[in-house]
């Protein structure tokens, strides 16, 4: 507790009152769940009912951190898990993967360039945010780190375990249990949005952010998706367009690049078009 939250009021701080229900007598009142404070009540806390609450709380607990620690905007990376370093691009499951491997090093450079821009700010802006695992985001968190600044690891509980890569800042390693949650804090401070050849869960990222700014729901940004021939055959945008699923003007929000220094450069000229 701080100075400054014991001068807020008067009255104890929850803090305390959970400290002090912990040395209550061991009696069957205290011993039975309805004692229990509710904030400190897990099983009530986990009941169907509190979905609701347990909503705000994974907003709140990352948005307050940041706050907490000067963070204005991000740059997000997303990206395949299976994606290795070019070190491990021969033990690749196939050789496709083996080959997208110079995608890591160009998220790692791009990552590292970036977080220079970050630093020149204290900080505050264009720190790079990935999904936490490993592949392109794990690249993206160690460029990161190599440039001596730090980086968000958005990370969600998964039936097989998967911890944290290594190089996400331990204080901006957030863990969720929803997926809406989660994403609202990808896009919430985003100044731009990588997206590196993936599967489902990129897929997924990429056409939610696409549809949230068609729909106007979310101002324009820069969307670069790296690899336009890994693009071009897994999505045939020009079939979507030429059906008249989506417009013409569609094919205009995102672009593509190859490398990091190209990315760089669209971030940098980026002036938000008119609407």
């Amino acid at each position: 507790m701080t100075d400054k939250e014991e001068r807020a009021h008067s009255m104890p701080h929850s803090g305390e009152d959970a400290a002090r229900a912990e040395r209550m007598p061991d009696t069957p009142q205290t011993r039975a769940p309805a004692y229990k404070l509710a904030f400190t009540d897990r099983e009530f806390l986990l009941r169907k009912e509190l979905r609701p609450v347990r909503l705000q709380l994974e907003l709140l607990k990352p948005e307050m951190i940041m706050d907490e620690r000067g963070i204005e905007s991000t740059v997000v990376l997303f990206g395949g898990a299976r994606i290795p370093a070019p070190e491990h691009a021969d033990a690749a499951r196939t050789p496709t993967l083996g080959e997208l491997s110079r995608y890591y090093e160009q998220a790692r450079r791009f990552a590292r360039i970036m977080t220079e821009r970050s630093l020149a700010t204290y900080g505050r802006e264009f720190v790079i945010c990935t999904g936490g695992g490993p592949g392109v985001m794990e690249a993206g968190n160690l460029g990161a780190e190599e440039a001596g600044g730090q980086s968000i690891g958005l990370s969600i509980v998964l039936p097989h375990e998967q911890a944290p890569n290594d190089y996400v800042t331990p204080d901006l390693c957030f863990n969720f249990h929803y997926f809406a949650i989660r994403k609202m804090h990808f896009l919430m401070r985003a100044r731009a949005v990588t997206v590196f050849p993936g599967g489902f869960g990129t897929m997924d990222e990429l056409f939610e952010t696409l549809t949230l700014i068609q729909t106007g729901r979310m101002k324009r940004i820069p969307i670069l998706l790296f690899g336009r021939e890994f693009w071009d055959e897994v999505i045939n945008w020009k079939a979507l367009a030429r059906a008249g699923t989506i417009s013409d003007d569609d094919l205009n929000l995102f672009r593509y690049v190859e490398t990091a220094d190209e990315a760089v450069e669209i971030i940098d000229d980026w002036e938000t078009p008119c609407t």
